[in-house]
């Protein structure tokens, strides 16, 4: 077994390799003057089951690029198998025709991946589960909903909880959560009048009174989830905790959670956000390194993953 990193998310990488006590794959990728991505290997991995870690984040193009650029040197480095590493799957969106003449980017990823010569996939909380039949190769979808747990019940003493779905699509993420730390669930009720904007129309279940706790797959812009705190603490709940696997954070994000309500927001590392985040002290991080680093290893071994979730 062997690690390559790609440079998206370098720190998450180095966590991985030291958890499995591997080293990385000794590897040059850099850029042309013109912004072209080069990768070379500078060892034998001849014969050996490669996994390439490489989130799809910002700037997602150059990231997408620089994973699909290391498959196909991999493929042409005559290795046994290689497994893509993708602890946050950009373009996951874009998993359906919303209106009309539109593309569906995530199964247009899903096919450069695959015909890269990528093997296998193993990814984190994709933002849907029908993402994984894009692909025509096996597909791991690993879920944080443990971390989040066991940071809640350690951090959070207080018994009066409920698991919020910060709308319709989040319900099956909060259930399970909700089992795990015995709350009830509630749920946003929101709406979209335009694409990165939301309106909240009303929180469907009791939340008075209660320490409520967002979770959701993703925070990009913070609208959606600082609406929701809003709206939650309107209908008179106590506070508000939320936690999010994916921190893509862009543009104010970092300034909205700060300014807003919300006692704290948890993300995971599968998006590097140090330099984001290093003013922001309502907004935590956890290292999913162990449990992303136990599924290669399991997968390596042809062992049970799923076992990880029991």
């Amino acid at each position: 077994m062997k690690l390559l990193a790609g440079n998206s998310n370098l720190n998450l990488s180095k966590k991985i390799s030291k958890y499995l006590k591997s080293k990385l794959v000794d590897t040059n990728i850099k850029k042309f003057a013109d912004g072209e991505v080069y990768v070379e290997i500078n060892e034998n991995i001849r014969g050996n089951s490669v996994f390439v870690i490489q989130s799809t984040s910002t700037p997602a193009n150059d990231n997408l690029m620089e994973l699909l650029i290391c498959i196909d040197a991999l493929r042409r480095s005559s290795v046994k198998n290689t497994t893509a590493v993708i602890p946050y799957f950009g373009y996951a969106r874009q998993d359906r025709k919303v209106v009309s003449r539109t593309a569906i980017s995530a199964k247009l990823v899903s096919n450069l991946i695959t015909n890269a010569g990528a093997n296998r996939i193993l990814t984190v909380d994709l933002h849907s589960g029908q993402i994984q039949g894009f692909f025509d190769i096996p597909v791991d979808n690993l879920f944080t909903t443990s971390i989040f747990a066991r940071h809640i019940k350690k951090n959070i003493n207080n018994n009066n909880l409920v698991c919020v779905a910060p709308d319709v699509g989040g319900v099956e993420r909060a259930r399970s959560l909700g089992r795990k730390i015995n709350a009830g669930i509630a749920i946003v009720d929101k709406r979209r009048p335009e694409p990165g904007k939301s309106e909240v129309m009303n929180i469907v279940g009791s939340v008075e009174e209660k320490t409520c706790i967002i979770v959701d797959d993703l925070i990009d812009s913070g609208g959606t989830i600082v609406n929701a705190a809003k709206a939650l603490l309107q209908k008179r709940a106590k506070e508000v905790y939320v936690y999010v696997t994916h921190g893509v954070l862009s543009g104010e994000a970092v300034k909205k959670i700060k300014n807003s309500k919300i006692k704290k927001l948890i993300v995971t590392d599968t998006i590097d956000n140090q330099d984001k985040i290093k003013k922001a002290s309502n907004i935590e991080v956890l290292t999913i390194s162990n449990m992303m680093a136990e599924a290669i290893k399991r997968i390596s071994n042809s062992t049970s993953v799923s076992d990880l979730f029991k």
